[in-house]
Formats: structure tokens, sequence, C-alpha cells
């Protein structure tokens, strides 16, 4: 979630950058009227709250006066109810304001082309040389089904277009691939392997930003708890006394 103090700062420029990622900017206006009255509010029960204690102070002075304080109380009374009611306002204000904060996105880096689709992708840099095939080379999926070892129909009927199976030696080979950059990580370049939990809690999922905004598109488990829809999840509450950290992300093999 952005931080309040930098929409304050440059509405203007966070506004820009929503409509590059076509959403309605109008919200940036809506925080800061909401943000606006919740100080207001802060700030008038600050001075009432100061005007209490003289009054209070007051009431005191008259007691050991023996003098009539019906009316002072009355007023000390008064001041409490007008507090009141702008502490429960200033509540729901932080939570509207709080609500509509947490659907905004994350801000894209300047640097970032603005596109409808991949096409307008802007390639940074590349590694190597392209092979020369003296052969028309053929699509790994198609390798894949005339050996056997993927089975995209039957992926597409249980799940849906673009996702795979792998099958006999294909399955063999994603299970160890996976041990062998787990190897690599861990006994050549000092990572920790984590083996996290599958299922977490809302802070935890909140804490990432995969909650309120995706909390239709997770599996709740009841009790409060989800299933992660990656590793990042559990990783990102780690403490960070744990460093370099990588996870055997395998919650699709469930």
């Amino acid at each position: 979630m952005l931080d309040i103090k930098l929409i304050r700062k440059e509405p203007e420029k966070i506004k820009d950058i929503l409509m590059r990622r076509k959403m309605d900017p109008s919200v940036i206006d809506e925080i800061l009227s909401l943000d606006e009255k919740r100080r207001e509010n802060i700030s008038k029960a600050d001075e009432l709250k100061n005007i209490r204690n003289l009054e209070s102070k007051e009431i005191g002075s008259l007691k050991k006066a023996g003098k009539d304080i019906t009316e002072q109380s009355e007023k000390v009374r008064q001041i409490g109810d007008q507090i009141k009611a702008l502490d429960e306002e200033t509540v729901e204000l932080e939570h509207k304001v709080k609500k509509l904060m947490e659907a905004i996105p994350n801000l894209p880096s300047e640097k970032v082309p603005d596109g409808e689709d991949d096409s307008f992708n802007v390639e940074v840099r590349s590694w190597g040389e392209k092979p020369v095939f003296n052969f028309e080379p053929k699509a790994h999926w198609d390798i894949g089904e005339k050996l056997d070892i993927i089975d995209i129909p039957r992926a597409v009927k249980m799940s849906k277009p673009r996702f795979v199976m792998m099958k006999k030696e294909g399955a063999m080979l994603e299970r160890a691939l996976i041990s062998f950059m787990l190897d690599v990580h861990t006994r050549e370049n000092g990572y920790t392997e984590i083996y996290p939990p599958f299922i977490v809690n809302y802070q935890a999922l909140y804490g990432t930003g995969q909650l309120p905004k995706f909390e239709e598109d997770l599996f709740k488990c009841g009790d409060g708890l989800y299933l992660i829809p990656t590793a990042e999840v559990p990783l990102t509450n780690v403490p960070v006394s744990y460093t370099h950290l990588r996870a055997h992300e395998t919650p699709e093999h469930l």
C-alpha cells in the first residue's frame, strides 16, 4: 500500500501513473478529501480536549471553593460528547481511506513502457547468440507431445488453455530441474532452502498485497486461513534474520 504522505506530496504524479495503468485517477482526490477531513477532526478533537482539561481544572477549583459546578459540569459533558463524535467519525474516515488505498496498485517505474499487450515490451538486453539450424525447429510442446511426455489436451480439459500436464520423463525432468536449481543455490551460492506452509492467515496475505484485492481469486480454507498463490507470501513474512531466501515452490503439486 502506498504511503499517504506520498499521495499528499505528489497527487498529480500519482494520478498520471494511475492513468497509465488504466485506472480512474479521481480516487486520489477522494482519498485526499477524506484525509483532510480526518486531520481536521483530529485537530478539533485535540483543541476540545485541551478546553476540557482547563474546564476540569476549573471545576476542581470551584469544588474547593464550595461553589456550584453544575454549569461547568454540563459544559464538560457536552465537550466530551463532541470529542466522542469526532473520534468516531475519524475512525470511519480512516477506514474509508485505508480501503481506497488498498485498491491502488504499486507504481511502475518511469522506464516501463506503456502498452496494450506484450508486443509493446522493450528488449533491455540479450545474452549469447541465437542458434542457427539447417532445418525448421519444432516447438517444445510439439516435441513433448510426440515423445508422450507432455499432455496438453487433458490439461486443458481439467484446467483451461495454456496449461500443460507433464508425464513420464517430462514429469521426472521437471522434478530434477527443481532439485538441481535448489542444490546449486544452496550449496554454491549461499542461499537457505525454505519449505514454507502452504496455508497462511489473512495478515500474511495482506502484508504481501494479495488481500483484500485478490480475495475472490484465493482459496479460503476456514478459520481465517488461505491457500497461498506462491511461496513468496510466506517467505515475505519470514524474519529478516533469514538472508538470501529461496523456497521450493510446489503448491501446484498438492
